[in-house]
């Protein structure tokens, strides 16, 4: 009787731990069919891995296995069965797993025949991206996207398994809720039975494990779908998932604590890396200033220097208008580049003013003296002192930039990206994380020159900084902490406002009256009335933190079914008109767009 995919008794890579001459039953997709006229051997996957198989009469192959061996091709679906037998030494194969086993088979039954796909089922291949989403069912099948996804679950019950180890309780909470101001746009939904209101998909479940500490559960996990009708770019996408944390009665240094020991878990157990404990902490101020970024990657050094009492008695204009308004002059040491061409400098400079530096002045330290493109307007011993300050040595290639703080943060500190990708500086194995905390809490919008909050308007301030609230709000910082990973914001996190004295005053900062507080936030300062404990959370990017440890490029590599740039399922052509009556139905009406 041939073999179904019901007898299967081994997935592939379990082919590996059986004794020689053990018969299994096996079942997958043919990757690939090479016949040699008396043999046909098959290349068999599953999820698990490829095993080859060898289809010979001679050695008890069926007459009838051998015909389905014949008519198989690339990714017909079969189930087979046979003896699995040591390769001889000539035929191992150190490119697979399975390589110095195969499958002498006996019997092979043709499940299902396969159009011939669009691109190879292998890794490594030259296709376009647009193709693969499109026959995501048929990418999903490669080796490389399959070992993501089990990445991926191995990932999530790593997490899981540590907090219930730690007390906590896995609560869901509602998909459909109401729109509030988290600093992104909602996707709304029409609501059939309130006519002409709507539901929001929940862009965090921020306010909802707030309530569940007020409810008492003091230690709340999810593993959360939230949503976020913003544009695209390759670390996001508008559905993706989050390890959402709520806990009470914990210090700020408790948390980060408890935070660290999870990693520090989920990584050994998943990748059998061991992460050094603490992790690094940077205040916002701090990290801007040395690195500028507030999500530096630490897996290289280059820090940035500053050289505003170097340059202060500089005669250069640029020098002198920047420190007059208050802007910056930074300096980034490129070790062993003093040798850089003309070109190479110019390379530099256009990359630098890219982010809106007006120029970039070199330093270069060479055999043969120093040599700058300020010569002209510092003396010898002021440049040795800038090198100094710099901690630049002989052989190397000061970059210096000056403008207002903010675009020379911003700037130097791509350029510092930059030239460490180009140098070979960064370190692909290593992962670095980083605490930075002490972040303003409000943010001023340049259009509208208002207040919004940096994280969101739940955030408790640093009780120091309470009475700026209402005089200087840019003053204010917050109890919030991210933690970055290789350059990546892996989360954001805070202590919440649980008094509502606070909470209005927090409201009133970012510009509600006390009428549209209430009737947005009625609910949740009412239940701060009921005795709220002190309490604070974070949030895990887990798409983005897979991509990190499976060494992915983009978020597209570690979810199954994701959208493109422009938020498009190429897969089941979503988003797509629905009928009329379907409208109208809900009361909507499609407005035409201007097309001016």
């Amino acid at each position: 009787m041939a073999a179904t995919a019901d007898t299967r008794t081994h997935f592939v890579v379990e082919t590996l731990s059986v004794v020689p001459g053990t018969r299994v039953t096996l079942a997958g997709w043919v990757q690939r069919r090479r016949d040699l006229g008396s043999v046909v051997f098959l290349d068999l996957r599953d999820r698990t891995g490829i095993l080859q198989l060898v289809c010979d009469v001679s050695r008890g192959t069926a007459e009838e296995a051998m015909k389905a061996a014949d008519a198989a091709r690339n990714e017909y679906v079969v189930v087979v069965t046979g003896t699995v037998v040591t390769r001889e030494e000539k035929s191992v194969n150190p490119k697979l797993e399975t390589g110095q086993i195969e499958l002498l088979v006996t019997e092979l039954t043709l499940v299902n025949r396969a159009k011939n796909p669009p691109f190879y089922i292998e890794d490594d291949i030259d296709v376009d991206e647009q193709v693969r989403l499109k026959y995501r069912y048929l990418d999903l099948r490669r080796p490389e996207m399959q070992r993501m996804m089990r990445l991926r679950h191995e990932v999530f019950q790593a997490f899981r398994n540590f907090l219930h180890g730690e007390d906590f309780l896995e609560v869901e909470t509602p998909i459909l809720t109401r729109s509030t101001p988290e600093g992104a746009r909602d996707y709304i939904v029409p609501s059939r039975l309130q006519h002409g209101a709507f539901y929001a998909l929940p862009q965090s479940p921020q306010i909802f494990k707030q309530l569940l500490m007020v409810a008492g559960y003091e230690r709340y996990y999810q593993i959360a779908r939230c949503f976020r009708d913003e544009d695209l770019r390759a670390d996001r996408q508008p559905e993706f998932t989050q390890l959402d944390i709520e806990t009470s009665f914990l210090s700020m240094d408790a948390l980060l604590s408890l935070m660290e020991r999870m990693f520090a878990s989920v990584f050994s157990t998943v990748l059998g890396v061991s992460l050094e404990l603490p992790f690094q902490r940077l205040t916002y101020e701090e990290a801007m200033d040395r690195y500028g970024s507030d999500k530096p990657d630490l897996r290289f050094d280059l820090p940035l220097v500053s050289l505003n009492d170097v340059v202060a008695k500089s005669s250069l204009p640029a020098f002198q208008t920047a420190l007059a308004e208050g802007g910056a002059v930074k300096a980034l040491v490129l070790p062993g580049c003093a040798h850089y061409s003309r070109k190479q400098l110019d390379d530099l400079a256009k990359y630098a003013m890219s982010y809106g530096l007006k120029g970039l002045a070199t330093l270069q330290l060479g055999a043969d003296g120093m040599k700058s493109s300020l010569g002209k307007w510092m003396s010898e011993d002021e440049l040795k002192r800038m090198a100094e300050v710099s901690n630049a040595h002989l052989g190397d290639l000061v970059l210096i930039g000056a403008g207002p703080k903010k675009v020379v943060r911003q700037a130097m500190g791509a350029l510092r990206l930059h030239a460490a990708s180009l140098l070979g500086l960064v370190d692909s194995t290593a992962f670095r994380f980083l605490w930075i905390v002490d972040f303003p809490l409000f943010s001023l919008d340049e259009e509208t020159k208002q207040y919004v909050a940096e994280h969101h308007p739940f955030t408790m301030p640093r009780l120091e900084d309470l009475e700026l609230l209402e005089t200087n709000p840019g003053a204010v910082r917050a109890q919030a902490y991210d933690l970055v990973l290789n350059g990546f914001e892996l989360s954001s996190g805070s202590m919440r406002i649980y008094r509502r004295d606070i909470q209005e005053r927090m409201f009133a900062a970012l510009g509600f009256t006390p009428e549209e507080a209430k009737a947005q936030f009625g609910f949740l300062l009412d239940a701060f009335e009921y005795g709220t404990p002190p309490h604070g959370g974070i949030a895990f990017g887990l798409d983005r933190l897979v991509m990190l440890m499976g060494g992915g490029k983009s978020l597209r590599d570690c979810v199954a079914f994701p959208k493109t740039a422009s938020a498009t399922d190429l897969m089941m052509d979503a988003p797509a008109a629905v009928a009329k009556s379907q409208l109208d139905f809900l009361g909507i009406q499609v407005a035409e767009r201007s097309k001016s």
